[in-house]
């Protein structure tokens, strides 16, 4: 007979329920989910993005899209960012301050013309940071009537420069002026004559015409005077070009100076004078098309010219402006700049934006200039003050409209989608092109990255922009203009 073990009454209730659980689970019975983890972070924004549409619907808007770099692998077309691949260092950005620019700007109100200056060349958020101005070294085309700085009765001449006088500009120029230095202490100017006192050339007039080589030494002191009585009103003087688009006689005022003859001017006189002086100002030859390369190329062949030039200028209402990497590969010493470009008034804001982005900022960038420059800062409603002959369709940055109104026009933008983000100082650093994405890129002074984005195209892209080894992915529409910064 054997004997049976009494079985625990919490042990019987352990094999009852693991045998209900077995039979559950065998009848496709399932126990409850586990309860959810927390949730994903949300993504964080990593990249800066404003926008400006060739339609006008959207102008230099920061926009409210996450950018955040990722390693996932996409299709998209990519522009690659390298900060380690290294070109020029950029001076700045901005326009011409015409002493027309001067004249309307100062027709503001009191409290509206700080409003634009502080908009054009504050440091605020909502200030485009403008860096760089063009100024003339008497009258341009773009003034009410043409003046030098030391006129004289038809006859006469001053070859002591005794009646030389910064006084035509002290109305309108200088006030203006001392004003944005105010605003921005650091702001570079440079300096640019349309045309010597009449005096001085062989013509006599203020159109045309060439420089009386017996006046070379004389209109070299005129420079000294020019940069010494600016220093002494508190403005300085960072470059001068010896003559504003010295192959356009026509213009009212202007002067034709041959390659010749501006190299012999720099080396036998200019430069000596500046010397003699103790003045450290910039000279920056030509100051024209880039369908001349060979002006300042023959220039610079000249190894005594060559000695007191920093570089060279260029416009360009006609040639490529690939001219620029074209002169600078003959002499890789010697810096380039863009100087000059207009809209103009028949033109289209989307064309405008499309045009210049492409070849007046990304294209100067990618060709190795340290600045870009359009045009007339501001001027009326009528597209003035301009002199007799001078242009009548270039249209300002800026149109005052009355004491109390003005209005931003396309090369505001065109401008203000580098002069915000890329102060001086900043360095061109390698981006690639891709289909019709043109671009060109920055390091900042301050470690920052800025990509200046235009879609050349007809199409919308998507497109990515690739750094250090990951990416984010960007929508443009056809026509529109990017500035991405991290």
């Amino acid at each position: 007979m054997k004997l049976r073990k009494k079985i625990s009454a919490p042990v019987k209730r352990f094999f009852i329920t693991t045998l209900l659980t077995f039979t559950l689970l065998s009848c496709g019975q399932k126990s409850d989910p586990p309860p959810p983890g927390p949730p994903d972070p949300p993504l964080t924004n990593e990249v800066d993005f404003w926008l400006t549409k060739g339609d006008e619907t959207v102008k230099l808007k920061k926009q409210t899209d996450i950018l955040a770099f990722r390693t996932t692998v996409n299709q998209y077309p990519t522009i690659e960012v390298d900060e380690n691949s290294k070109f020029q260092t950029i001076d700045g950005f901005g326009y011409t301050l015409t002493g027309g620019s001067a004249e309307v700007i100062n027709s503001l109100t009191a409290d509206k013309r700080i409003e634009l200056l502080e908009d054009l060349f504050g440091s605020a958020a909502n200030s485009i940071g403008v860096s760089y101005l063009r100024i003339s070294i008497g009258a341009s085309d773009l003034s009410s009537a043409p003046f030098t700085y030391d006129d004289v009765p038809a006859g006469e001449t001053d070859i002591n420069l005794d009646k030389f006088s910064l006084q035509p500009d002290k109305e309108h120029l200088l006030p203006i002026l001392k004003k944005i230095l105010e605003i921005n202490p650091s702001i570079k100017i440079l300096a640019t004559p349309w045309t010597p006192p009449v005096w001085m050339k062989d013509n006599g007039s203020f159109i045309g015409g060439s420089l009386k080589t017996q006046y070379q030494g004389v209109y070299a002191q005129y420079f000294v005077k020019y940069i010494n009585a600016m220093k002494a009103e508190g403005i300085t003087i960072d470059a001068i070009t010896p003559q504003n688009e010295p192959l356009h006689p026509g213009n009212n005022p202007s002067l034709l100076m041959t390659a010749a003859q501006q190299a012999d001017f720099i080396k036998n006189n200019l430069g000596p004078a500046f010397q003699a002086a103790n003045i450290f100002t910039k000279i920056i030859i030509y100051d024209h098309n880039c369908d001349k390369p060979e002006y300042p190329i023959s220039i610079l062949n000249d190894n005594a010219a060559k000695a007191f030039i920093n570089g060279s200028a260029f416009h360009l209402y006609a040639g490529d402006i690939s001219a620029l990497s074209a002169v600078r590969a003959v002499h890789p010493d010697k810096a380039v700049y863009f100087t000059e470009q207009y809209t103009a008034s028949n033109g289209n804001f989307g064309g405008d934006l499309k045009w210049h982005l492409k070849n007046v900022i990304i294209g100067s960038m990618r060709n190795w200039s340290r600045n870009a420059l359009e045009w007339n800062l501001a001027n009326n409603a009528a597209f003035g003050p301009h002199t007799p002959g001078g242009c009548t369709v270039c249209k300002g940055a800026i149109t005052v409209e009355s004491g109390s109104a003005y209005t931003k026009n396309v090369a505001y933008y065109i401008i203000a989608h580098v002069s915000k983000f890329v102060p001086p100082g900043s360095i061109r650093i390698s981006s690639t092109v891709t289909g019709n994405l043109q671009n060109v890129a920055f390091k900042t002074p301050d470690g920052k990255k800025v990509l200046v984005v235009e879609n050349d195209g007809s199409n919308t892209e998507l497109f990515n922009v690739k750094y250090n080894g990951k990416w984010f992915v960007a929508s443009l529409q056809a026509g529109s203009v990017a500035t991405f910064v991290w």
